[in-house]
């Protein structure tokens, strides 16, 4: 084998902050480490040994925080951990930082101090081979150095577990670099792993709400025959054993609804779904989403469930970043204040436009309202009219009421019965137009979640099916298309669910519907504006991106080729 080439020089290596690294670079600092290794016969990749009971790093920093200067614990330990720096202080003392699960530790290799018989020439080894990235497995006993740091002394020498092959830069910010290796990402960057770890915690967070409220967990099916429970474009896949395409889920809503009926009064699901539509700041076509049904529960019930959820929550994250997510801007609690502000639809609308909504229920209502817009020279953004009242209403909602919730929540209620298929109705006395009663709960102009007390009358529920295909095929007509729906151009597929309907008629009890997309609640209490830093590996454009990278990759061309088809030391 040829001497491998002296790794000095490389080791302060830091990845640059504008453009890739070159592979070249790394490709070669990948060999001449993976050399040095075999040469020193510690490219191993052993099976974990401890030389003591094993111990967590936020254990032990938590067990030893009070340990007093100059003092060394009698129970010796044993840390995993990831190497984060290397510091030699001549031949017989080695400093190295160590990090595990989200936090540090200080670790001493002093020759004098071990106690398994190493010699000066074994030290001097693991000082020249340890380095930034490497897994090991460190021995020893709890102290506080003269400095005030917490520390753990070595008894054994470390044993090397994971050597590092690629070097672990020490800075990480160009975009491109950052989402093809989000591992390296979140080694480098504490917020990338702080708004994944907030996502975590926000989750069980709203398990246990629901928990401590007497709600039970149900799955539903991911895959049906038709993607029903909400208003988007459905991903299909072929299934042989039913010999037919099915669906992706767009929402469980109808699935949880039917567990009502069934005797469930109180029931969520946490869970994916899945809409084939665009990709932006705040939207991917795979997504989380929480909903929960509660029997008996109305419009207010529901506003008040939401506005203790909101406000819990901010706390509890407010409190975790105070404490561990320390990356993370602070959350000002006070625009969380109950009661949330709350908007009436129509006469927000009117009195944001300077005149009365036609009837919005009408055969004409569409070429009315944009008559109107005309007639007070009020634009549309965008300027091309929508195909329907409700995309329409939606819009004029986003100019015009969402940007009330710019610095506290804002409820939004009593939409159209357009807007609102699923959903009870009634008319409002105040306007004389017939609404739904909805209500959607926005801050910073984004939605946070989207209520109703669900409507369960068959007989109207499978009308309101029917008026909302008809609406779906009229929008199909004036894009071009088939008017199926579900096609190329964007158009949702929306189909009339009579299981559902037939399931109704056994009796759904007045019931209030809560839904809410997890990534905009976490979005929220992070302070990013970028759905995609909320998910493990980006939106669907990066996750692609990086499988078709993998691929490429596959004949030898990639970051680290030497390690295509390679076979492991121990086999």
């Amino acid at each position: 084998m040829r001497p491998a080439p002296s790794l000095q020089f490389l080791r302060p290596y830091t990845w640059k902050s504008a453009g890739a690294p070159n592979p070249a670079y790394l490709r070669f600092f990948h060999l001449a480490r993976q050399q040095e290794l075999e040469q020193a016969n510690a490219l191993k990749y052993p099976r974990l040994r401890h030389n003591g009971p094993p111990m967590r790093i936020p254990d032990f920093r938590h067990k030893y925080a009070q340990i007093p200067q100059g003092t060394v614990a009698e129970e010796e330990v044993t840390l995993h951990g990831r190497v984060q720096s290397v510091r030699r202080a001549g031949s017989k003392l080695v400093f190295f930082d160590l990090k595990g699960e989200f936090e540090n530790v200080q670790g001493i290799c002093n020759l004098g101090k071990l106690e398994d018989g190493t010699a000066v020439r074994g030290l001097k080894e693991l000082a020249r081979l340890l380095n930034r990235g490497d897994i090991i497995s460190v021995t020893g006993k709890a102290t506080r150095t003269p400095a005030g740091e917490l520390t753990i002394q070595a008894t054994h020498l470390p044993q090397l577990l994971t050597p590092g092959l690629v070097p672990l830069p020490t800075k990480l910010v160009d975009e491109e670099v950052r989402t093809q290796n989000r591992h390296l990402d979140m080694l480098v960057n504490q917020r990338t792993t702080d708004i994944l770890r907030l996502r975590s915690y926000l989750i069980k967070y709203l398990r246990d709400f629901f928990h401590e409220r007497d709600f039970l967990e149900f799955q539903t099916p991911i895959l049906a025959g038709d993607a029903s429970g909400a208003t988007a474009t459905p991903f299909t896949v072929s299934a042989k054993t039913v010999s037919r395409d099915v669906a992706l889920r767009i929402a469980p809503e109808l699935w949880l609804k039917r567990l009502v009926v069934g005797g469930v009064d109180r029931v969520f699901e946490l869970g994916p779904a899945f809409r084939n539509e665009g990709i932006d700041q705040t939207h991917n076509p795979e997504f989380t989403i929480c909903e929960f049904y509660h029997a008996y529960a109305n419009l207010d019930n529901l506003i008040a469930l939401t506005e203790t959820l909101i406000r819990g929550a901010a706390e509890h994250c407010q409190a975790l970043i105070a404490t561990k997510l320390t990356s993370l801007p602070p959350i000002d609690l006070t625009p969380f204040s109950r009661p949330f502000r709350q908007a009436e639809f129509i006469p927000t609308l009117q009195s944001a436009l300077g005149f009365t909504l036609p009837p919005l229920t009408s055969a004409t209502a569409l070429p009315d309202l944009l008559a109107a817009l005309d007639k007070h020279n009020i634009p549309l953004d965008p300027p091309t009219p929508p195909t329907s009242l409700a995309q329409l209403l939606d819009h004029l909602a986003a100019a015009h009421i969402e940007p009330l919730s710019a610095d506290a929540p804002l409820f939004i209620t009593h939409h159209p019965v357009c807007m609102s298929p699923l959903a009870k109705s009634f008319v409002c006395p105040a306007t004389g137009q017939h609404v739904s009663a909805r209500t959607e709960v926005f801050m910073g102009a984004r939605e946070l979640a989207n209520m109703y007390e669900e409507e369960n009358d068959p007989f109207e529920q499978r009308r309101k099916f029917v008026a909302q295909l008809d609406q779906a095929q009229g929008q199909a007509v004036a894009a071009g298309e088939d008017g199926e729906g579900g096609g190329a151009g964007g158009q949702a597929a929306v189909a009339i669910d009579e299981s559902y309907v037939h399931a109704l008629g056994s009796g759904l009890p007045p019931t209030g519907g809560w839904g809410c997309g997890v990534e905009r609640l976490v979005m929220l209490f992070s302070g990013t504006r970028r759905i995609s830093d909320c998910l493990s590996f980006g939106n669907l454009r990066n996750v692609v991106g990086l499988t078709a990278a993998g691929a490429a990759a596959g004949g030898g061309k990639g970051l680290v080729p030497e390690l295509q088809g390679a076979k492991s030391r121990d086999e």
